[in-house]
């Protein structure tokens, strides 16, 4: 509980990650607020019935918060009503800061009395996309700074946050804000494509550090390296050098 996860892809797509922690927190019986930017929430239904959840019926039953950023988008721009009373979590379209989003995630997670849930988690897929949209770095920075604040410290919660990173990107302000998150999470699950190119046997490599620094000022974060297959319901890990194009 309490817990930062920054999930970050590098020149491979790091979705399986938000696709596990999804099912992972649902079957955990979690308070999940999903905001989904990347792709629609038929997608993501999809995947989920794979890995044997049904994504339909946890909104249902009010353990699922969705918030499908294309389609919010879309009414956004081209001037769909809103409802009485109940401004887009999107605003910053059209205002400076990430206010309304904010307040989105802050009354989805706020128990409410009869909830019986073990404990709320934001889950953004993917964060980069806020900044495609003109959202300002220090603005994104801010949001998941009061975020943390709100899910993480006062509700003993967790957030799980995926970014896109490109060591060679010429796009400063996702770069800032990687490195920013980078230095302010307590886990970093950091998939990356391999540097030999595709390979059928191997899709990737996944480094997961674990930031003891963040908690303990003389220790030395943990870093372990895998590689990864992908696989139609799940996914296969091994040490390197010992995937079956090797062996």
């Amino acid at each position: 509980q309490g817990k930062f996860t920054l999930l970050r892809d590098t020149r491979t797509d790091g979705s399986f990650l938000v696709h596990h922690f999804l099912s992972f927190y649902l079957r955990a019986g979690c308070k999940v607020c999903f905001v989904a930017l990347l792709q629609s929430f038929s997608h993501y239904n999809i995947v989920a019935q794979k890995l044997g959840v049904s994504l339909a019926a946890a909104k249902e039953r009010g353990q699922l918060v969705f918030l499908e950023g294309l389609k919010s988008c879309l009414d956004l721009l081209f001037g769909e009503e809103e409802q009485p009373g109940q401004p887009s979590p999107l605003q910053f379209l059209s205002t400076s800061d990430l206010r309304a989003l904010f307040d989105f995630v802050r009354v989805s997670l706020t128990p409410a009395d009869g909830d019986s849930w073990k404990g709320p988690v934001l889950l953004v897929d993917d964060l980069s996309v806020l900044l495609s949209l003109g959202a300002a770095p220090v603005a994104v920075l801010d949001f998941i700074h009061y975020c943390r604040a709100s899910v993480c410290w006062q509700l003993k919660g967790n957030v799980v946050v995926l970014v896109h990173s490109n060591e060679d990107s010429e796009d400063e302000g996702n770069e800032l804000v990687v490195n920013s998150l980078c230095h302010h999470s307590d886990l970093i699950l950091w998939a990356e494509g391999l540097a030999t190119g595709f390979c059928k046997d191997i899709h990737g490599q996944i480094k997961i550090i674990k930031r003891l620094s963040l908690r303990q000022a003389a220790g030395q974060d943990l870093v372990q390296i895998y590689q990864y297959k992908i696989q139609d319901r799940n996914v296969t890990f091994f040490a390197r050098g010992l995937s079956a194009a090797v062996l």
